[in-house]
């Protein structure tokens, strides 16, 4: 296949630069993917500048104008889904069926967010006064830099930009180095239906180089990645009382009851555990298993790990493409052999697997016979890990779940209306799915966490405003006017 050149983005141009990121194929590492020019500093500075210079007008921009360029682009997209599919499946290592079904999904944000710019966003109020009234108005945040991570490279950007562009603010995304070309198609989507230049800009570069400047720029941040990054990002964006939006690490945890209906649960711990290679923020790593039902489940989930295809991400029979990058992979194998040294058993995977190309393949892994403050169920692994903890019955599940210090998403597994009820009011989490797997969250509501697995307002759906957004409570005494 060929390779995939790409440029920066700035103030409606494209940029070369002398200096040239490579992407490899996962699924082959003897495959170049792209080539990308990396923005150096000095065009970092200049596209926020254009992002600021841009903002007035596009503030302003008719309601009706600014709905059409979102759907368009969405149509775009729509259009464009098997083309931008398989260069994301080509860099990231997803599937060809995800790489497709995540772009649809980056359609469908920006769709449901050309709908949010035409919704009321006020409140009118009587006021205590005679002859006053009080209007609460939403207005853009401004500048927004967005810092996206590599393991959804076209659907986190675009629920990012089409949310920022939606209520009026202008936008500077930088992808992450290891995936950018799809971030790259959607800003030739944009290009293409006619925002005005300056409006979205995209910049590759080194995170804390390039971010650094981003943070100390903008109005807004909106950042997704690890926990012990986002702290950084934080204090950077401290100095100047930056905005911040941080989406960070989770460890999250099912329960599984022994009322649980053992196919659904073997069902869903697997999807959660491996599907996408492990690699989402909202994927399971800790199954909290009580003692009745225990033995079996793990019996069935060991076979069910067995029988997953792992594989070139293009091939059509592959169910599991290959861990997303070299780094990634390494930590996926330390994690594993961590795990083992703490006491953990191995009861299937574990092991980097051969495919018909040299490539980062790791076979599904479970972890038994576990305990709830070791290592593996406090630390994020971010592969296509899993690892199990026996409990004697709900009040040690509830117990156990809780005991970590990420707090994104929980499940539980259980046919008890009262035990899931009990069970969702008693998580610490941010979103709770009961007989569904902790990853697979739909655009139209909130997704986030509690610190440290989130931090700031929440992405997606309405939510979204209260970020990208600023809150206007004026006065009006009509009586003098």
């Amino acid at each position: 296949m060929s390779v995939f050149k790409g440029q920066n983005f700035i103030d409606g141009a494209w940029r070369d630069s002398s200096v040239q990121v490579e992407t490899i194929n996962p699924s082959d590492l003897d495959e170049t993917v792209g080539t990308y020019a990396k923005a150096t500093p000095v065009e970092v500075e200049e596209a926020m500048a254009a992002a600021k210079r841009a903002l007035p007008a596009w503030s302003a921009f008719n309601m009706q104008a600014r709905a059409d360029i979102l759907r368009k682009a969405g149509d775009l997209l729509m259009a464009r889904a098997t083309e931008i599919g398989l260069l994301l499946s080509r860099e990231e290592g997803k599937t060809r069926p995800e790489g497709y079904g995540e772009t649809i999904r980056a359609a469908q944000c920006f769709h449901y967010y050309a709908g949010e710019v035409v919704r009321a966003q006020g409140q009118w109020y009587n006021s205590m006064r005679d002859g006053h009234n009080i209007i609460v108005s939403r207005e853009p945040v401004g500048v927004v830099a967005a810092i996206t991570p590599w393991n959804f490279p076209i659907a986190l950007p675009s629920w990012k930009v089409a949310a920022a562009l939606a209520y009026g603010n202008t936008v500077v995304l930088k992808p992450s180095s290891f995936v950018p070309g799809a971030a790259i198609m959607l800003a030739k989507v944009l290009e293409e239906v006619g925002l005005p230049k300056g409006v979205f800009n995209l910049v590759i570069g080194d995170g804390s180089a390039a971010g650094n400047i981003m943070i100390d720029a903008a109005d807004a941040l909106t950042f997704t990645g690890g926990t012990a990054t986002g702290r950084v990002v934080l204090k950077r964006a401290a100095e100047t009382m930056t905005k911040c939006q941080l989406e960070l690490g989770g460890k999250n945890a099912l329960v599984v009851l022994d009322d649980a209906d053992i196919d659904l649960a073997v069902e869903i711990a697997a999807n959660g555990a491996w599907i996408q290679t492990g690699q989402r923020c909202t994927g399971t790593e800790r199954l909290v298993v009580t003692k009745g039902i225990h033995d079996e489940f793990v019996e069935r989930l060991a076979k069910a790990a067995a029988a997953y295809r792992v594989g070139h991400a293009l091939d059509a029979d592959t169910q599991i493409g290959p861990v997303a990058n070299e780094p990634q992979f390494k930590g996926n194998l330390e994690f594993v052999a961590d795990a083992k040294y703490e006491g953990a058993e191995v009861a299937f995977g574990g092991t980097a697997v051969e495919a018909r190309t040299r490539g980062l393949y790791m076979a599904p892994t479970l972890l038994v016979n576990t305990r709830t403050e070791w290592a593996c169920n406090q630390h994020e692994s971010f592969g296509p890990i899993v690892s199990v903890v026996k409990v004697e019955d709900l009040d040690e599940a509830i117990a156990s779940a809780n005991a970590c210090d990420y707090k994104l998403s929980a499940g539980i597994a259980t046919t008890n209306l009262k035990n899931a009820e009990r069970f969702r009011r008693a998580s610490q989490a941010g979103m709770v799915m009961v007989n569904a797997p902790t990853a697979g969250l739909e655009y139209h509501v909130p997704l986030g966490g509690r610190s440290p697995s989130g931090y700031g307002p929440r992405e997606t759906g309405a939510a979204s405003a209260e970020f990208f957004t600023e809150s206007k409570t004026s006065y009006i005494n009509h009586g003098a006017i």
